[in-house]
């Protein structure tokens, strides 16, 4: 047997595991409410699960076309079309895959080679940049201003070098629940306008969009649609997040490269799941009606968080309110988050692990796409602190 390498040198050195897996883990050794991991604490619609068992008992157990069935993809075009104007070729323009982060990762090893640069908005959501480094590229951060994380467009304007070959964005945004404007994307466009860089826009809280706030899709914007890269979330949409799917669409010239990533690697998505959501996409009012459910959500955790010392920061999408604590506390916000778990029956996510360097700001997030039951149960623990 050959020897074994005394030494090997990891492509992320830097990575441990992640803080959603380890506030997840935490909450059930505590036995403690679990608004930290953005997952629904109730059930799928009826109806989908009926219709996920009804395809595996008839048989539709094998491997679907490698970019999705047709029906799905089709159901995937017309929604962009209604939604947002936007036109996108079934067949090769839209690519169902096994979750959106999969498909922004395969994004950037399609387009992402050693040594390009790759900006970031800070804080963000942490599978980002380790999909660029494991690919040889360097990540390039731009901090959105707190308390209202919005952007600095002068310095996104810094941040653009020969070097920059692509952009994630993320709106509504995930961790800091802010949502891009139109004007913000128009701002982009114009920045982007004589340059290669390709955008990968994570849009998966597209339908969680709160008190009269539209979301903005880079597929409706010109000088973004034709470099952009829309990745959705079956799973967030329909609160099937185990189901693990999700799907990209993108211009045909940039669809072709990622496909020679995607076969090669997952190849395929659930069969009986896709039809599934294919049948499932003809009711639009299971997903426009999303807004004012999660609002509804998100005020009853802000209702009974009243009298509180948190400061509770603007939450204009995705399912998560982030709370500060200034008042409360001068720990740092991960230490914090582990105590109240533990001692409190609490579990929440610091955001200072979604920057490089922790910010001097105190912040937790915290996940209302939870019963109300839950969401009444910790606020009155978190309203004593």
């Amino acid at each position: 047997m050959l020897p074994y390498p005394k030494a090997i040198a990891s492509k992320l050195p830097n990575v441990g595991t992640t803080i959603f897996t380890v506030m997840s883990r935490l909450a059930t050794e505590c036995n403690a409410i679990n608004l930290s991991q953005g997952f629904p604490d109730f059930d799928c619609a009826p109806e989908l699960r009926a219709l996920f068992c009804k395809y595996i008992n008839a048989g539709y157990n094998q491997y679907p076309p490698m970019a999705g069935i047709m029906s799905l993809r089709e159901a995937i075009a017309e929604k962009m079309s209604s939604l947002y104007g936007a036109t996108y070729d079934p067949e090769h323009e839209v690519t169902v895959t096994p979750g959106a982060t999969y498909a922004i990762y395969t994004a950037v090893s399609a387009f992402v080679n050693p040594g390009d640069e790759v900006i970031l908005f800070e804080p963000a959501y942490d599978s980002y940049a380790p999909a660029v480094e494991v690919n040889g590229g360097k990540c390039v951060y731009v901090q959105l201003k707190y308390p209202d994380y919005s952007v600095d467009w002068e310095a996104v304007k810094r941040a653009i070098t020969p070097k920059t070959r692509m952009m994630i964005l993320n709106s509504p945004t995930n961790p800091t629940a802010t949502v891009f404007s139109g004007e913000d994307f128009r701002m982009l466009a114009s920045l982007l306008r004589d340059t290669d860089v390709i955008v990968a826009s994570d849009e998966v809280y597209e339908h969680l969009v709160y008190d009269g706030h539209k979301h903005q899709s880079v597929a409706s914007i010109p000088g973004l649609a034709e470099r952009s890269f829309v990745v959705n979330s079956f799973g967030k949409t329909y609160a099937v997040t185990g189901w693990k799917m999700g799907y990209a669409l993108a211009p045909k010239n940039l669809m072709l490269e990622f496909r020679k990533v995607h076969q090669f690697n997952a190849f395929v998505s659930n069969s009986p799941v896709q039809y599934a959501f294919a049948d499932f996409m003809k009711n639009k009012d299971a997903y426009l009606s999303l807004p004012a459910f999660y609002q509804r959500k998100r005020d009853l955790f802000l209702e009974c968080l009243k009298g509180s010392r948190f400061k509770p920061l603007p939450s204009r999408g995705t399912f998560f309110q982030n709370l500060a604590y200034d008042a409360i506390s001068d720990e740092k916000d991960y230490d914090l988050a582990i105590r109240l778990t533990r001692e409190k029956g609490v579990a929440s996510i610091p955001v200072s692990v979604f920057y490089r360097e922790p910010p001097a700001h105190k912040v937790l997030r915290f996940c209302f796409a939870k019963s109300d039951e839950t969401l009444a149960k910790g606020a009155e623990i978190l309203r004593k602190l």
